[in-house]
Order: C-alpha cells, then sequence, then structure tokens
C-alpha cells in the first residue's frame, strides 16, 4: 500500500496524453494502434511511478515538515527509501524494455528522455527557478510525443505548440497555488520558490494562457475542410472558459493539486467535456 500511495495512482490519468495524438489526428496509425498506445501508456505510468519513488526518497526529509506532504509513505517512514528505489529501478526497466518490445525504439527514446529529464529536476534542477518549469512542462509534451510514436502518428507543429503552452501553464499554476499557500515557508519547501513572486507567476500564467488559445485559434482557422473549420473555432470558445474557470480556481488559496482542480471542479470538467464534443465533432 505504502508503494502504491507514492507512485501517486490520482496523477495516473495525466498519462492518458499519449492518446493526444492519435485523437487529435483522427487515426490510431499503425495497424493495433489502441494496443500500442496502451503499452505506451502502462509504460508512462511506471516511469513516472519511478520518479515519484526517487523524488520523495530524496525529498524525505524536506517533505517530513511540509503541512501536508509530511504524510507521504517515505517521508513519514511507511516505506524505507531503500525499498522505494529499489522499486523504481524495475519500474525503469520494464519501461525501458516497451519500446524495445514492440520494436518502436522512438519510444524507448522518449521514456528515455523523460527519465533524464525526471531524475536531473529531482537532484539539482528543480532548485534552478524557471528552468524546473521547463522541466516540469516537459513531463507533459513527452507523453504526448510518447502516444505519437507509438502509433506512429506524426504531430503537428501546431499540435505540439498548443500542447507546449498547455503544459506549462499548468506548471506556473502549481507553483503559484503553491505560494499562496505557504507563503514566506514556501521557499523553506522548495528553494526555487526565492526567484518567483505570486504576481510574477499570476501575470505568466495568464500570458501563456492568451498565447495557448491565440495558437489553438490559429490552427483552427487553418483547418482545410470548412466543416472542420467551423467546429474547431467554435471549439475554442470552450476551451476559453474552461482557461477562465481554471484562471479562477487556481486565484484561491488551496493546497489542493492543480490536476485536481482540472478534473474534479464539475464547471471545468463541463468546460472540457464541451470542447472535447465540439473537437471530435470537428473532425
Amino acid at each position: 500500500m505504502a508503494v502504491a500511495q507514492t507512485t501517486r495512482p490520482r496523477q495516473w490519468p495525466k498519462n492518458l496524453l499519449v492518446f493526444a495524438a492519435p485523437l487529435a489526428g483522427h487515426t490510431l496509425g499503425r495497424p493495433y494502434g489502441i494496443w500500442y498506445a496502451l503499452i505506451a501508456l502502462v509504460a508512462f505510468v511506471l516511469a513516472s511511478s519511478s520518479v515519484y519513488l526517487v523524488n520523495d526518497a530524496a525529498d524525505a526529509e524536506r517533505d517530513s515538515n511540509h503541512p501536508y506532504k509530511k504524510s507521504r509513505p517515505i517521508a513519514s517512514g511507511r516505506l524505507p527509501k531503500r525499498h522505494a528505489v529499489i522499486v523504481a529501478v524495475c519500474f525503469v526497466l520494464v519501461a525501458l524494455g516497451a519500446g524495445l518490445a514492440i520494436g518502436e525504439p522512438w519510444l524507448t527514446g522518449t521514456l528515455a528522455a523523460y527519465l533524464l529529464i525526471s531524475f536531473l529536476y529531482s537532484v539539482g534542477l528543480k532548485h534552478v527557478p524557471v528552468i524546473e518549469l521547463g522541466c516540469v512542462a516537459s513531463g507533459f509534451v513527452l507523453r504526448v510525443v510518447g502516444g505519437a510514436v507509438a502509433t506512429q502518428v506524426p504531430p503537428s507543429g501546431w499540435f505540439l505548440l498548443v500542447c507546449s503552452l498547455g503544459a506549462l501553464m499548468v506548471a506556473i499554476a502549481k507553483r503559484y497555488t503553491e505560494l499562496t499557500v505557504l507563503g514566506a515557508d514556501a521557499a523553506k519547501h522548495r528553494p526555487a520558490m526565492r526567484g518567483y513572486s505570486a504576481r510574477t507567476l499570476r501575470v505568466a500564467q495568464r500570458v501563456v494562457s492568451v498565447v495557448m488559445v491565440a495558437s489553438y485559434v490559429l490552427w483552427a482557422s487553418n483547418e482545410p475542410e470548412l466543416r472542420s473549420r467551423v467546429f474547431h473555432l467554435i471549439s475554442s470558445v470552450a476551451l476559453l472558459a474552461a482557461l477562465v474557470r481554471f484562471d479562477r480556481l487556481t486565484a484561491k488559496a488551496t493546497s489542493k493539486p492543480v490536476e485536481d482542480l482540472i478534473s474534479r471542479d464539475p464547471a471545468m470538467v463541463a468546460c472540457e467535456a464541451s470542447w472535447l464534443v465540439l473537437f471530435a465533432l470537428g473532425l
């Protein structure tokens, strides 16, 4: 149970981003593409779980003084650090082997890049302002790329741009909510917070959101078919509504993970569902 809790099952849904490229491309790519996508999904679940295990082992002492992280299995002593590292190594080997097992070395390469950035983040980059935001955002984008290479669905430049901006926006929001909750103590738990101010993070989140919507509208307006163009332009309104709701949710001082704000707020889920339906109708 301690291992399961450390792997953050509530975070696993973010690995569904491996289906983003097939969804956007309206194709599963290669024959039996759904199975290759599922393999990529499992591989990223294992890879991300290994990162959480190592990260919590490295941060055990700092987390033990955190208001809500102190209850994590490693910080509380329920899961020994050595056991966590052993499980993490096993997860890494299986995840990297998945791409080779299906004859898709690019999936292995994408997973290796994800693991390398994640572990560098854990051992030092998380203390470097701005760079650490890029590391967090890259985790989302590499999941998208992993799904694309596994199914052999080439992602467009617009698609990757919108995904990257969305990932960066979420990363900035995570830091903003953490800073507003912990206040002056934020830097004690995350040294990189010394390089941020609440105002700067708030402005950055909104600027990235605006650029993301603008990029999405430019992509939609360039759709070759009229029906697709109309539905996708309309879907940009639902996307904008979702981002406005997200902005309001993150404006409140809350210790809830940003992922919970995205997936558990009824109004937010309604906006996301509306966007998904309109987007699918345009395919």
